[in-house]
């Protein structure tokens, strides 16, 4: 029993890492209905230059190590956005009027470019963060078996599980949300009403390359590195996971995408551990084959 529930003790930092980069994403999809694996290498990139900063700062700038994580959390944010407002404006934006389909080519020529710059800036280098905040705290102890997780783990889901909150409250309640929700069901129509689409679309897509940027700091963080093939793993996983609950509502989908995370987290746990991608990824394929409702390509 004690071991189970370890388990899920396990699957909640996983649960809420999906549950946050699905949302995210679905606010990029609501705007171009297409497949994006750019939100997946915004994720990556933002993990790298967070790494990459901090051991400037530690290494040149003799920094201590919070100031060193601040300046690089700091540097990766702004990158991260600075790249997502260029591609939102000046790349997706304006190829998704004028085809749709070429926002899924563009994503990966994107994703190849972010990681090479990273990987170029890194020297090819894979930078590792010490470790810290990895101290175990104790839920339950039966039989000598111990129920844990670390401080980091816990700061994280607290922190990731608060981004699916609080933009669920703006999307429900808010001004925002009810003009995000007018440009994904008709861009036109808002227009007609006084919308200004293009301005929406370029918003959603910083505000969700913030909550990618914000789940690469903390995932690396915890895992110490980000690897610069993660771009692409993360792009094809994300876009995979985000339609597990449904992507036509941000809040759905990260309930279906935290829902994953549990089940993988679980596989782990009790299943032999090389076949838990090909079950996971089978799994959701045969989801979308079966109940996804945003078929139609318009």
């Amino acid at each position: 029993m004690a071991y189970l529930l370890q388990q899920f003790a396990n699957a909640l930092p996983l649960a809420a890492l999906y549950a946050a980069l699905a949302f995210g994403y679905a606010l990029i999809f609501g705007m171009t209905r297409r497949a994006d694996i750019t939100y997946g290498a915004l994720f990556a990139f933002s993990g790298q230059i967070y790494v990459l900063f901090a051991e400037f700062a530690w290494n040149d700038l003799y920094l201590v190590l919070p100031a060193a994580l601040a300046l690089g959390a700091v540097a990766a944010e702004l990158y991260a956005l600075a790249a997502g407002a260029l591609i939102g404006r000046h790349v997706m934006r304006p190829l998704y009027r004028l085809s749709p389909n070429i926002v899924i080519v563009a994503s990966l020529a994107v994703l190849i470019i972010l990681s090479e710059s990273a990987r170029l800036a890194a020297d090819s280098r894979v930078l590792w963060l010490p470790p810290f905040l990895n101290a175990p705290v104790v839920f339950l102890e039966d039989g000598g078996f111990r129920v844990t997780l670390t401080v980091i783990q816990m700061v994280n889901t607290a922190l990731m599980a608060a981004i699916v909150i609080i933009g669920h409250g703006i999307l429900r309640h808010g001004r925002i949300g009810r003009l995000w929700r007018a440009v994904c069901d008709d861009a036109r129509a808002a227009e007609l009403c006084g919308v200004d689409s293009g301005f929406a679309f370029v918003a959603s897509y910083l505000t969700a390359t913030m909550i990618a940027a914000v789940c690469g700091i903390l995932s690396t963080s915890y895992y110490g590195a980000m690897d610069f093939g993660a771009g692409l793993v993360f792009g094809l996983k994300v876009v995979l996971i985000a339609a597990a609950g449904g992507t036509s509502s941000p809040t759905r989908s990260a309930l279906g995408a935290a829902a994953v995370g549990v089940a993988e987290t679980l596989w782990s746990g009790f299943g032999p551990i090389m076949l838990r991608d090909l079950v996971i990824v089978s799994g959701l394929v045969a989801v979308l084959v079966l109940s996804r409702r945003e078929r139609a390509i318009p």
